[in-house]
């Protein structure tokens, strides 16, 4: 059992620093080939690689509020971190622990900037719809939370959410490794 759980921790914490490693290095090329240049259009008028230094949030909101970020990083990040404790070391909600894994992922790779450079390195533009400069981090999080509502509204049971509340059953782990 404990094995087991190590595994689960040890997958978790190499995933997360994969993931921010990569979305680092995606900004350290973006700054390195994008700042001070023209967009690299890769389709045009749908989509380029536009470079932005956002010291807000989406869509311009909570411009230059660092601390703010930071806290709600802290926060979101322990929460992350309560859930994949709690959650049961099974196969079952190994999904919910990827997602996890990629909020804390953006989240952190995010923060890094935020505390590094006091803003937030953007480089992905879709023009089609005017979406917002992006990047990796963004797409981490949010991917988690599509898959986080699909698990939530098709995939789980109302018991299985049993294990997030601070009353609620201690993790369980499989049948076969409770004999």
């Amino acid at each position: 059992m404990k094995k087991k759980r190590f595994l689960w921790y040890l997958g978790g914490l190499v995933a997360l620093v994969f993931g921010i490693v990569l979305d680092q290095w995606t900004k350290f090329l973006a700054t390195t080939y994008l700042k001070g240049k023209e967009d690299i259009v890769l389709i045009k008028n749908v989509f380029c690689l536009h470079y932005l230094e956002n010291r807000g949030a989406a869509f311009g909101i909570f411009q230059g509020q660092k601390t703010f970020f930071i806290i709600t990083t802290l926060l979101l990040l322990s929460a992350a971190l309560y859930f994949y404790i709690r959650l049961p070391y099974t196969k079952r909600f190994a999904a919910f622990r990827i997602c996890t894994v990629l909020v804390a992922a953006g989240g952190i790779g995010n923060m890094i900037d935020r505390l590094c450079n006091n803003y937030v390195t953007d480089f992905f533009y879709f023009g089609l719809i005017d979406f917002p400069v992006f990047n990796v981090a963004d797409i981490y999080v949010v991917l988690a939370m599509c898959l986080f509502c699909y698990l939530a509204f098709f995939y789980f049971k109302e018991e299985d959410y049993q294990y997030f509340t601070f009353r609620g059953k201690k993790s369980v782990q499989d049948p076969e490794e409770q004999e």
